[in-house]
């Protein structure tokens, strides 16, 4: 039933790209797909956060879309096409090889020898020998700045990170980047996920303006 589905997904997509289909699909490219890609990333976390299944149903085949999008997109590139298919042996054949102890035999003590296992043979097959190899960098700046603290760790990056943040300075651009490095890198010596826990900020703030504006 599941591969009937994702087949039929495959045809619809094929359907809709093709002449006699819908002519805004037909005009779309990767570039012009990005913003949905992260509008329904972002529509999936919420989903996630409300706690709703039937909302993640939703926002999970949304995303599924998206991916299938691209995937029949770059079926008609001229130079380099691949599909769905490519697309899905070439994630199934990674998740294989960085899973030696389960695909392989090799045995583990546990998930954190797991992560380094995968981080070193993520680093073997893409031949990285600079911690910012790979790095997203148009990612959002939060997420960013997790993602070099991470990566500097594992490759023994020593970096000068500021210790605190003096709330009393004047407030210019610097200082304030400064003051939220500072904070980024204190959550996560304290292994915190600074994004989540802004987040619930966030949505508590959201509650409290609410709660108010009904009074």
């Amino acid at each position: 039933m599941q591969g009937s589905q994702l087949q039929r997904l495959v045809e619809v997509m094929d359907r809709l790209r093709s002449p006699g289909g819908c002519p805004w699909d037909a005009e779309q490219t990767h570039e012009s797909l990005l913003k949905y890609l992260l509008e329904e990333s972002y529509e999936f976390v919420d989903a996630v956060h409300s706690g709703n299944r039937r909302d993640m149903r939703e926002e999970l085949g949304d995303v599924l879309l998206q991916v299938y999008f691209h995937a029949r997109i770059a079926q008609d590139d001229r130079e380099d096409p691949f599909s769905i298919e490519d697309v899905a042996q070439s994630i199934a054949d990674k998740l294989i090889r960085r899973h030696p102890h389960v695909f392989a035999g090799l045995q583990v003590t546990g998930s954190e020898e797991v992560i380094q296992n995968w981080e070193e043979i993520k680093k073997e097959e893409k031949g990285r020998t600079s911690a910012l190899d790979g790095v997203a960098m148009s990612q959002p700046a939060l997420a960013l700045i997790q993602k070099l603290l991470y990566r500097a760790s594992q490759y023994g990056v020593d970096v000068e990170l500021p210790i605190a943040a003096d709330l009393n300075s004047k407030a210019d651009e610097s200082a304030v980047g400064q003051g939220l490095l500072a904070i980024i890198t204190w959550a996560n010596a304290n292994g915190i996920d600074a994004e989540s826990a802004l987040r619930k900020q966030a949505l508590l703030l959201g509650q409290q303006i609410s709660a108010t504006e009904s009074r």
